[in-house]
């Protein structure tokens, strides 16, 4: 089973702005798959609906299912709090906590009641060492992490979502602000964690998209026009939309 199914699924902002339209996606468990298209094409949105994210737009409405492991993100009763958990978001701006390195990285397992101090340390390390941070920060966890390079931030929030033990990261632009090496860094670290958990990516380019991407959806103006693995997506687009944006004729 796709740990992921989204099935003809609208939503419309509270203005009537309609800002998806019959989306339909199957997404694989333990692969990176790549949203991408020209900006204000429903990539953010769509993913925002996935941990429910999208219940911040006020008013705003949808229709179809978005489903986890078979379950209704929507149903009534649903556990909003460990959903977001499970599915765990890092954005395109580092947000890190004020606080200690440390602090970060234990905030939301203490938030979700862990108390136990060995527990927690095993976690911050092991997540550090997925976010590829460990070995330049393993003498300074009680430093403030508003010290760190900003690629060294955004690996933090990667590390502190890693730590919650979620079973899809949700990636919006990740290395948008990032230097080229640190970009590179958390690329090669995405290719380890897709061995643990399942990756959904919004790339800051077409280029980033091919080399990361197992599979591949383009989304133009709501919707989805093209979903396929990578190497037949980018080499050999069905979509003229698709093979349009790709070779840089538009957006």
């Amino acid at each position: 089973m796709d740990i992921i199914a989204v099935k003809n699924l609208y939503f419309t902002y509270a203005d009537g702005g309609e800002a998806l339209r019959n989306i339909n996606l199957a997404i694989p468990r333990n692969q990176i798959f790549v949203l991408f298209g020209p900006s204000r094409a429903g990539k953010s949105t769509l993913m925002r609906l996935f941990n429910r994210l999208s219940d911040l737009s006020e008013n705003a409405t949808h229709q179809g299912n978005v489903l986890i492991d078979g379950n209704d993100v929507f149903e009534p009763g649903t556990d909003v709090y460990d959903l977001r958990r499970r599915i765990s978001m890092v954005f395109a701006v580092p947000t890190p906590l004020p606080g200690s390195i440390y602090d970060n990285l234990t905030y939301g397992l203490r938030m979700s009641g862990m108390r136990d101090r060995a527990e927690m340390n095993r976690r911050v390390e092991r997540s550090l060492q997925q976010a590829a941070l460990w070995d330049e920060v393993k003498d300074r966890l009680k430093t403030s992490a508003f010290a760190l390079s900003g690629g060294q931030k955004q690996r933090l929030c990667l590390a502190r979502s890693l730590a919650l033990e979620p079973d899809v990261i949700l990636l919006d632009n990740p290395t948008s602000g990032l230097d080229p090496l640190s970009t590179a860094t958390v690329e090669e670290s995405l290719y380890e964690l897709k061995r643990r958990y399942t990756i959904v990516m919004v790339p800051h380019s077409v280029q980033q998209a091919a080399r990361v991407a197992d599979q591949a959806a383009f989304m133009l103006d709501g919707e989805v026009i093209e979903v396929d693995s990578a190497d037949k997506l980018f080499i050999h687009p069905k979509s003229k939309r698709t093979e349009d944006y790709i070779t840089g004729r538009f957006g």
